[in-house]
């Protein structure tokens, strides 16, 4: 018997600036989704978006009345505001990293989604980078003993509110959370520049230590994160999506002639990984569970949790807490 497509979310984009864009983009290509409108609080950015995706610029209220789904991608402090209000109108959301400006906001957007029975998700996009799903396969079977990530880049060209922390390392936090799955039990951090540069390190109940650095002042783009454990070293690219495994160093001292020579040999893997553009993947993961029902894959709990430990890293570095922090 053939089986009929499910029927198309409708869906819509609140803030349609350098993300939301990319939002509306994917919606209007889905298969799964119909783009229904955009609203912006530029009318002329809005339509434009509209005109090129073929959906409508509108207000909030509009795009309330006609949605089953929209992504927040307005600046972090309207985030609450915004997602509040389609949250009480029955409305499911997605809201770009990171969930909120407060702690208050954050629990209380998770609190309201529950009561109305509507999925929250929260945009860590680097889940649904198609590497970071292998290297998940992968940590799974291995004794981890360290992470290490760097995510670095030159100065930007716009305004940003957000330090290096909350706007590039809270994505390693996330990855990182997810990948050890065990209570941080203490958070050491340093930043210069005003938070510009920061380098956080990590330590999990369980002894596993990681080591996060983001920068807005490296005169390089990196992308990258690295897992140590007691038989590998695991080395992702978030950029190149590609993953390499080294194992079975094998150090050995070699005669010559006249003097002897030190050398190290090492078995390399490259797995497989079917590449893909992470923001799609993440928004049909999000229209999957909005028809389902079931959590999404980054719930308003872990979007809680990222911002909880940035906030507390953003404020070690600055040197508002002693060298080292509890963190419940």
């Amino acid at each position: 018997m053939t089986r009929c497509p499910p029927t198309p979310v409708r869906a819509g984009v609140v803030g349609v600036g350098s993300i939301g864009q990319h939002h509306a983009r994917n919606y209007a290509n889905l298969s799964g989704a119909e783009l229904v409108g955009v609203v912006d609080t530029d009318v002329d950015r809005a339509a434009g978006v509209a005109e090129e995706y073929g959906t409508t610029a509108c207000s909030l209220d509009e795009l309330f009345a006609s949605v089953d789904a929209v992504s927040v991608a307005v600046p972090t402090t309207h985030h609450h505001q915004v997602a509040s209000t389609a949250i009480d109108r029955g409305v499911h959301v997605l809201v770009e990293k990171p969930l909120a400006s407060s702690r208050e906001e954050c629990l209380d957007l998770i609190a309201r989604a529950r009561a109305n029975g509507v999925t929250l998700q929260v945009g860590h996009v680097e889940r649904f980078n198609p590497a970071v799903e292998a290297l998940g396969d992968i940590v799974a079977d291995l004794d981890l003993i360290a992470v290490e990530a760097h995510r670095l880049g030159p100065p930007l060209s716009r305004e940003m509110d957000d330090t290096a922390v909350l706007d590039l390392m809270i994505h390693d936090i996330d990855v990182v959370l997810s990948l050890v799955d065990e209570p941080v039990v203490s958070v050491d951090a340093r930043g210069v520049l005003d938070n510009q540069h920061v380098t956080a390190t990590l330590s999990f109940e369980n002894g596993v230590i990681a080591t996060l650095t983001a920068s807005r002042v490296t005169q390089q783009k990196v992308r990258q994160l690295s897992v140590t454990a007691a038989d590998c070293r695991v080395n992702t690219d978030y950029t190149d999506q590609s993953v390499m495994i080294h194992r079975q160093s094998v150090p050995e001292y070699v005669e010559n002639w006249d003097s002897i020579s030190y050398r190290s040999q090492s078995v390399i893997e490259l797995p497989t990984i079917e590449t893909g553009e992470p923001l799609e993947r993440e928004l049909v993961s999000f229209l999957d569970s909005v028809r389902s029902g079931d959590p999404p894959v980054v719930t308003g709990e872990d979007g809680y949790r990222a911002f909880e430990l940035a906030m507390e890293i953003d404020r070690i570095a600055r040197g508002d807490e002693q060298l080292q922090s509890q963190v419940p």
